[in-house]
C-alpha cells in the first residue's frame, strides 16, 4: 500500500511507520513534531519507501495534497496525554476535533480507505471489568477539562463511522488501553515511562492518588500489527475494535514492579491528584479491556507480558541507539 500516517512522529505512529516499511509498503509521516519527534524516526532516515512532511492535521489543504497520492490513512495525530488536555483544553479539541474531520474528508475525497486511533477514555467513568466495545460511555461534567479529551475522540469516532458507511470506503476505529513500550515519553503525563525514568535516575516514584486505580497495558509491539489487519479485514469494516493488554495490575504495583525491574533503590511517593492535576480532577477506578472482538475478526492475542513490555522500555532508555520495530529489525 501506499500510506499516509498522520502523527508518524509520535510514539505508536513511528512505529506503525517501522512496520509498514518493513512489510514493504511505502509510507508518508505527516507530524508538526508537537508532540512527537524526528529521533524517533532516525532509523528510516534515507529509506527511498519512506518520507516525512512536517505541517499540521489542522491544515486542510496539506492534508489534502498529501492524502491525494495515497490509498490508505492511519489517522495518529492527536492531542494526548492528561496534562496537554488539562493544559490546553481548547486547543486540544480543535485539534481533535478539526484534526480528525479533515483527514477523514480527504480520505474519503480521495477513495482512501482509513483507520482512526481512538481511545478506551470514551468509556469515560464506566468500571466494568471487560469493557466491550458496545459498552455504555459514563462521562463527568463537560464543563471539566478532564472530560474533553474523551467527548472529543468520542466525536472522532462518529464523523470516521458515518463517513465509512457513506463512503462504503475500508474503515476502522481501534480503541486504545494503556498502549506502552519504547519511544514513549512520560512528559504527558504517561504513567509507564514516567515510572520508568524516576526508577533509572534514583529519584522517588511519584503516584498519583492512592494507587489502588488497576489498568491494563499493552504492547506497541502487539497493537501495531493488528492495527494494519483490521484495516485490511473486511468483517472488521466500519467497527469500533479495543486493543489492550490483558494483566491487570494496581498503579502501586506497578510502581514496584518498575522498581525491582530496574534495581532502583528510590521510594514510592503518594501526590494528591490535586497537587498533580488541579482542583476537580476525577480519575476512574478501574479501566479494562475486553478483547474478545479483535480475537474474533483478525485473532488478536497479547504476546508481550507486562515485564516484558516495562524492561522494553528500561532498554530504551539506556540505550543510545533507537529501537526498531520487530517488522523492521527483520
Amino acid at each position: 500500500m501506499k500510506a499516509v500516517v498522520t502523527g508518524g512522529a509520535g510514539f505508536i505512529g513511528s512505529h506503525l511507520c517501522d512496520h509498514l516499511i518493513g512489510q514493504g509498503h511505502e509510507v508518508v509521516a505527516l507530524d508538526d513534531l508537537s508532540t512527537g519527534s524526528e529521533s524517533n524516526l532516525e532509523q528510516l532516515g534515507g529509506h527511498p519507501r519512506f518520507e516525512l512532511v512536517k505541517g499540521s492535521v489542522l491544515d486542510k489543504a496539506l492534508v489534502d495534497d498529501v492524502v491525494a497520492a495515497h490509498d490508505t490513512v492511519f489517522h495518529m495525530a492527536a492531542a494526548v496525554g492528561v496534562h496537554t488536555i488539562v493544559d490546553k483544553p481548547l486547543e486540544s479539541l480543535r485539534t481533535n476535533l478539526h484534526g480528525t474531520e479533515n483527514v477523514v474528508e480527504a480520505a474519503v475525497r480521495h477513495g482512501a480507505g482509513y483507520l482512526i486511533a481512538s481511545t478506551s477514555e470514551i468509556y469515560g467513568k464506566n468500571d466494568t471489568d471487560g469493557l466491550t466495545e458496545d459498552a455504555d460511555r459514563i462521562l463527568g461534567s463537560p464543563l471539566k477539562s478532564r472530560w474533553s479529551y474523551a467527548a472529543a475522540k468520542g466525536l472522532d469516532e462518529l464523523v470516521a463511522y458515518i463517513h465509512g458507511g457513506d463512503s462504503g470506503l475500508p474503515c476502522a476505529i481501534t480503541r486504545f488501553f494503556n498502549i506502552v513500550g519504547p519511544r514513549q515519553t512520560g512528559r504527558y503525563g504517561m504513567v509507564v515511562p514516567r515510572f520508568v525514568d524516576q526508577a533509572l535516575a534514583g529519584e522517588p516514584i511519584t503516584v498519583y492518588g492512592e494507587g489502588t486505580q488497576r489498568r491494563c497495558f499493552g504492547s506497541v509491539f502487539d497493537v501495531v500489527p493488528a492495527m494494519v489487519r483490521l484495516l485490511e479485514c473486511p468483517p472488521a469494516r466500519n467497527r469500533a475494535v479495543n486493543l489492550g493488554g490483558l494483566e491487570e495490575v494496581s498503579i502501586g504495583e506497578l510502581a514496584q514492579r518498575v522498581i525491582e525491574l530496574t534495581g532502583s533503590t528510590g521510594d514510592v511517593v503518594h501526590v494528591p491528584y490535586e497537587e498533580a492535576y488541579g482542583e476537580g480532577y476525577e480519575d476512574m477506578r478501574r479501566r479494562m479491556p475486553d478483547t474478545t472482538l479483535a480475537a474474533d475478526l483478525i485473532g488478536y492475542e497479547p504476546q508481550w507480558r507486562l515485564d516484558d513490555i516495562i524492561a522494553s522500555i528500561i532498554g530504551d532508555k539506556r540505550a543510545d541507539t533507537p529501537p526498531q520495530h520487530p517488522a523492521l529489525a527483520s
